[in-house]
């Protein structure tokens, strides 16, 4: 995948995990793994900054990246504000 295939709110798989993207920049993006998230408390995804830490995946990460073969969850992070690291 490339950054311009990413929405901040859009699930996708890396390595196996499911992550929520969070932020999207020129060459990277920052995630956070829904495993860390408990299923019960949806508050955790109120930020930034998030309950759980931001991950940032770059150019070396981005091919193991899929949205392909599953369900998103529809998360709204419509009112999270952009973050300045990326």
């Amino acid at each position: 995948m490339k950054p311009s295939d990413f929405k901040i709110g859009m699930e996708f798989e890396m390595s196996g995990q499911r992550w929520l993207c969070t932020d999207i920049g020129t060459r990277t993006i920052a995630a956070i793994c829904l495993a860390d998230i408990p299923k019960d408390d949806p508050s955790w995804l109120n930020g930034p900054p998030y309950a759980v830490p931001e991950q940032v995946i770059d150019e070396n990460d981005l091919p193991a990246c899929s949205a392909d073969g599953f369900e998103a969850e529809g998360f709204d992070l419509s009112n999270a504000k952009p973050n300045r690291f990326i």
